[in-house]
C-alpha cells in the first residue's frame, strides 16, 4: 500500500468527539465548524469522513476547551472495542492480547489512531509503543495522549478488566496535567522515558482470551481487508494537506510537496485546480487554523508562531492575520482571555 494512501474513517469516530464535547458544554455546531461534516451525517451509520475532516474537528475541540486538563487523554477513554466495528471485533475474538494487537496493527487505518504503533517484547514484558512524529506539531501531544488512552481502555476491556497496564511511559517532561492522567486511568504516568509506551507483563499478553474463534478471525480479517480498500481515497488536496501538516511543514513550497508526492509541479498545480483549490489558498487555510490553535492554546510568543507558520518575519504574519480576522494576533489573543 503506498505511503501516501489516505483512508476515510467512519463518522462514529466524529460522533464520539461531538458527544464528549457536549458533556463539556460545547455544541455540535462549534465542533463541526469548517469540517464539512453535517449534524445529519453524524447519524448515518455508513457515512465516512476524510482524515483531514477529523483533524479539523480535533482542532475545534481543542480551541473550544483549552482549559480542560488532559483533554486528549480524557477523550481517548471514550473509545471502546464496539466503537471500531469489525476492527474491534477482530481483537475481541483473537487468541490472546498479543495476537489481538498484531491484527490491530495490520489494519490500523480502520481505527482512529494517528500515532505510528509498534509492538515489543522480551522475557518479562510486552509493550505497545506510540510514535507521534507524523502528527502536526500543534496536535501532537493531544493526539498522542488520546491514542494512548484509547489503547489503555481497549486493553482493559479485552482483558475483562482483570488485566492491568504495568507502566504508562512518555518521552519528554511531565506536563502540568500529569496528575489528571493518573486520576483518569489509575496509572501514574512516567516521563523522560526512551519512548511512549504501554507496558504489560508478557504472561498477560499471552493469556487466552475467552471469545477466541480461529475461523471467525479469518473471516473478519478478510472483511478488514475489504474495508481498507473501500476507505482508501486519493484526493490530491488531502495528500498535500497531509504533507503540510506532517513531515514537510508549512514552510514547504509547491515544488517540495510535488517531489514528495512523486509528481511534476505543473501536474500538482493542475490537479489541485481540478479539485477547486490552489496551493497558495491551501497553505493559507492551514496557516490560519494553526495560528488560531497556537494563539488560543499555547503561550508561544507571536514571533515564534510566525516562524512556526513559515513567515519570514512577524510583520508578514501580522498582516496576514489582519487579513483573516481584521485584528492583530496580539489583540486576538487578548480577546480570548490570555
Amino acid at each position: 500500500m503506498p505511503a501516501e494512501a489516505r483512508f476515510q474513517h467512519p463518522v462514529v469516530m466524529a460522533q464520539v468527539m461531538v458527544n464528549f464535547a457536549a458533556g463539556h458544554g460545547v455544541d455540535a455546531a462549534t465542533c463541526l465548524l469548517g469540517t464539512g461534516i453535517t449534524e445529519a451525517q453524524l447519524h448515518e451509520a455508513d457515512a465516512l469522513i476524510a482524515r483531514e475532516q477529523e483533524m479539523r474537528l480535533v482542532e475545534n475541540l481543542m480551541l473550544a476547551l483549552p482549559k480542560v486538563p488532559a483533554l486528549g487523554f480524557e477523550l481517548g477513554l471514550q473509545y471502546n472495542v464496539a466503537t471500531f466495528g469489525i476492527w474491534g471485533f477482530v481483537m475481541r475474538i483473537s487468541r490472546n492480547l498479543r495476537e489481538a494487537l498484531q491484527s490491530a496493527l495490520r489494519y490500523l487505518p480502520l481505527s482512529t489512531a494517528y500515532c505510528q504503533l509498534s509492538l515489543f517484547s522480551d522475557e518479562r514484558e510486552f509493550s505497545l509503543s506510540a510514535e507521534p512524529v507524523a502528527i502536526p506539531q500543534h496536535l501532537r501531544q493531544f493526539l498522542l495522549e488520546r491514542d494512548m488512552a484509547t489503547a489503555v481502555n481497549l486493553l482493559h476491556e479485552l482483558g475483562l478488566r482483570g488485566l492491568r497496564v504495568q507502566r504508562l511511559e512518555f518521552q519528554g517532561k511531565a506536563p502540568e496535567h500529569a496528575g489528571r492522567i493518573q486520576e483518569l486511568c489509575g496509572i501514574a504516568p512516567q516521563y523522560g522515558c526512551a519512548r511512549n509506551a504501554l507496558v504489560l507483563r508478557r504472561e498477560d499478553a499471552e493469556t487466552p482470551l475467552p471469545m477466541f474463534d480461529a475461523r471467525l478471525v479469518r473471516l473478519l480479517e478478510d472483511q478488514c481487508r475489504i474495508q481498507l480498500e473501500r476507505r482508501q481515497i486519493a484526493g490530491v488536496t488531502g495528500q498535500v494537506r497531509s504533507q503540510l501538516l506532517g513531515p514537510l511543514g508549512l514552510l514547504a513550497s509547491l515544488e517540495d510537496v510535488a517531489q514528495q508526492l512523486a509528481m511534476a509541479p505543473r501536474s500538482l498545480r493542475r490537479r489541485l485546480e481540478e479539485e477547486g483549490i490552489s496551493f497558495r489558498d491551501l497553505v493559507e487555510a492551514e496557516r490560519k487554523q494553526v495560528a488560531l490553535q497556537l494563539l488560543e492554546g499555547t503561550e508561544m510568543k507571536i514571533d515564534e508562531i510566525a516562524l512556526q507558520l513559515g513567515y519570514g518575519d512577524t510583520a508578514s504574519f501580522t498582516r496576514a492575520f489582519r487579513r483573516w480576522l481584521g485584528r492583530a494576533p496580539g489583540e486576538y489573543r487578548k480577546a480570548q482571555g490570555w
